[in-house]
């Protein structure tokens, strides 16, 4: 499985996250009992499904191998595998964070971080 995973998060919660020192996930997160995130492929259209001319987000980059067995790779949209944390998120995982603004097109500009990732 992929050795990186995103989380696309509010600004405010990531910056709560920071305080904290942990993400315990949004909404949906605590809702679902997991912290759903995706995979470089999987992200572009996360980010267009799930958050659509939604500005104030991040793009968080999570090391998955990390995780053990509290990582699980869990079908979901079109039959996809996708990765879900069954625990909280500590911030010493996180490979990098960069803002995700919407672009004139109204999708989400990602970071060149991100293309690298990707390829």
């Amino acid at each position: 499985m992929d050795k990186i995973i995103y989380k696309i998060v509010p600004m405010e919660l990531w910056q709560e996250a920071r305080s904290l020192g942990v993400f315990k996930g949004a909404p949906i997160d605590l809702k679902d009992g997991y912290i759903h995130f995706s995979t470089a492929a999987q992200a572009v259209d996360t980010a267009r499904l799930h958050f659509a001319g939604e500005t104030g987000l991040m793009l968080v980059a999570v090391d998955a191998l990390v995780f053990g067995d509290s990582l699980k790779w869990e079908p979901s949209r079109g039959g996809d595998l996708f990765p879900h944390l069954f625990a909280d998120l500590p911030l010493d995982a996180v490979l990098w964070e960069r803002p995700l603004p919407v672009g004139p097109d109204g999708l989400h500009v990602f970071p060149d971080l991100f293309a690298k990732d990707v390829n």
